[in-house]
């Protein structure tokens, strides 16, 4: 019996000991869209998707988004948002702040009414980019 509490007490403290990282996921594109504000501040239509294959990493053990376009895209996060589940939709949300210091949110949206589809959205106060994107392995 006591060699038997022994053996979970060193059970636990090689578990308890362990050192937890966050993932790392990649994505990869297919398409892009983007919209933006016209002159009177009103939002225009969103643009027709257009082939773009780039690979979109989620670091999350240096809390960032890197998007590997021809212009290198780092996003570093600032506050991880609640996830949101509707009959239709799972956001997951984040606050950023890009290369250039400028704030914005990206949201990873998966379409549950369309076979799971995701997309990746970069959002700023004056410009919307959506991707659609798939897991890589």
């Amino acid at each position: 019996m006591r060699s038997l509490r022994i053996l979970l007490l060193i059970v636990v403290l090689c578990f308890g000991f362990q050192k937890t990282s966050a993932q790392v996921y990649r994505f990869k594109t297919s398409s892009l869209s983007v919209m933006d504000k016209n002159d009177k501040g009103a939002w225009n239509k969103w643009s027709e998707f257009k082939k773009a294959e780039i690979v979109i990493t989620l670091d999350g053990n240096k809390d960032r988004f890197i998007v590997n376009s021809k212009d290198l895209q780092l996003y570093k996060i600032q506050s991880y948002l609640e996830k949101v589940s509707t009959e239709d939709d799972d956001t997951v949300g984040f606050n950023c702040i890009d290369n250039d210091g400028a704030k914005c949110v990206i949201l990873i949206v998966t379409r549950k009414k369309e076979n799971n589809r995701m997309q990746f959205y970069i959002n700023y106060t004056d410009l919307k980019m959506v991707y659609n994107i798939y897991n890589t392995k």
